[in-house]
């Protein structure tokens, strides 16, 4: 079954790529995000509609008792547009590979990263954006940046040990109470018209994000007063502001490629599949993006790259910043024997190394390439695969995006691990958000899967062999 899909997906792609650089050359004028995305939705509805018709009573292939027990990995089960995991490729957004994403997409004068603006650009229409329209809606989330008075007051009065993701959350939830989507439902929209509020939700939302996260990192690790958000800056450049790093252009440049990369990685994820199953629902994005990232929090979710630092640190103190080859074995196998996992290592679709995390090495050998947590992390990659494959410990021995990125971030002076989610939070808004809205518009029903309990399954399978 996963060959077969495999197999699909790589035929199905060079199609879906012509027909996104002709979608992006008839454009005749300057269109807003919105403008442009009215004018696909009807083409869209047309070809889910030919698709279904086409291919709606075909099969992916046996569904096995074993994968209702072991997380639903492999199974077919949902739609999600903005991205697509291949096991030996890695992500794709829209059909465009991570080092494609980064030559393509435009670029702040001076960088050379992809603005996340233009990665959001993508996710939505399946088109490569220009520099103005990238710019235009760099302008456009700064104008909707500013927090409600009483959202302000409501993470001013956590306590500072209130977990940052739990501030997050809340924060978000909050939002619901200018959601324009709930107030649009109310007053009775029709449902073909869904997606216009949803989307002046879900832009609303982006928008607000770094100001969120920003004012949780003020006040829980006393780094002053809040910079105002600069209406000619970019998404990243704000964001790097507001936690205290705008200064800095490489920690610029690293968020920027930090925001892309953890935009979206399909639907199968905790995070984005929460987002999206809320949603269904018909819960504004607000509500639908906050249980999302309550998901995203888990150990096994977002906290997987303070595990990495916390691993790491734990090396660091028993056998030094430089240890020998023959040192760090010792240490991996240790962690094995103790029953414990090699943290930022194997992923449940991945079967070769994630091009994320070689995306944040490339950066760190452009950038820091003498720091010694990332000849560390380098060491370690060259010895963890080898060892695992030999312990029999992984299907994938790979390093995914989680063993990389809480170095970077370190080696900026961003050294507060439990703020890390809260910036994966930020980031895969984008990938959640780019569903609503198409969910939305293509009419998307409530979800809702069907469910066995042991008993029923050992009744099922009774008399059969």
């Amino acid at each position: 079954m996963a060959s077969a899909t495999r197999s699909l997906f790589r035929a199905a792609r060079p199609q879906v790529i012509r027909t996104q650089i002709r979608l992006s050359s008839t454009s005749s004028k300057t269109l807003s995000l919105k403008e442009r995305l009215a004018e696909l939705i009807p083409a869209e509805l047309e070809n889910v509609k030919a698709t279904r018709a086409a291919h709606g009573k075909k099969t992916f292939g046996p569904v096995q008792v074993d994968q209702l027990y072991g997380g639903m990995r492999g199974l077919p089960a949902l739609i999600w547009d903005g991205s697509v995991l291949d096991p030996e490729e890695g992500i794709r957004f829209r059909g465009k590979t991570i080092p494609e994403c980064q030559e393509l997409l435009p670029k702040a004068p001076g960088g050379s990263e992809p603005l996340p603006e233009g990665l959001f650009w993508l996710l939505v229409t399946g088109e490569i954006p220009t520099q103005e329209q990238v710019q235009a809606l760099s302008k456009e989330w700064a104008a909707r940046a500013a927090l409600p008075e009483f959202v302000e007051e409501i993470l001013d009065r956590c306590p500072p040990t209130l977990h940052p993701m739990s501030q997050f959350s809340l924060a978000v939830t909050a939002l619901n109470h200018n959601s324009a989507f709930a107030k649009a439902y109310q007053e009775g929209v029709n449902k073909k018209e869904y997606w216009g509020p949803v989307f002046e939700d879900c832009m609303d939302l982006i928008a607000k994000l770094p100001n969120i996260a920003g004012r949780i990192y003020r006040n829980v690790y006393g780094q002053g007063k809040l910079p105002a958000i600069d209406l000619n800056k970019d998404y990243s450049a704000n964001l790097a502001a507001l936690l205290g790093f705008g200064e800095n252009p490489a920690f610029v440049e690293l968020l920027r490629l930090y925001i892309t990369i953890h935009s979206d990685h399909e639907g199968g994820n905790v995070s984005a599949h929460t987002g999206k199953l809320v949603g269904s629902a018909l819960s504004d994005p607000f509500l639908s993006y906050a249980a999302a990232l309550n998901g995203l929090a888990g150990p096994l979710h977002g906290l997987a790259n303070q595990e990495v630092l916390i691993w790491l640190r734990k090396m660091q103190s028993k056998i030094g910043d430089s240890p020998t080859d023959e040192a760090v074995k010792e240490y991996i196998w240790s962690t094995l024997k103790g029953g414990q996992v090699v943290p930022g290592y194997g992923h449940a679709v991945l079967r070769k190394t994630d091009p994320r995390y070689t995306a944040q090495r490339e950066f760190a050998l452009k950038h820091l390439p003498e720091d010694k947590n990332f000849k560390l992390v380098g060491q370690i990659y060259n010895l963890v695969p080898d060892i695992l494959l030999e312990a029999g410990k992984a299907k994938n021995p790979w390093p995914n995006v989680d063993a990389h990125s809480g170095v970077l971030l370190t080696h900026y002076g961003l050294d507060q691990m439990n703020f890390y989610t809260v910036l994966f939070g930020v980031s895969r808004a984008f990938g959640v958000a780019a569903q609503l809205i198409w969910d939305r518009a293509l009419g998307a029903p409530l979800e809702r899967p069907k469910s066995y309990s042991t008993a029923a399954i050992q009744k099922i399978f009774a008399d059969k062999s």
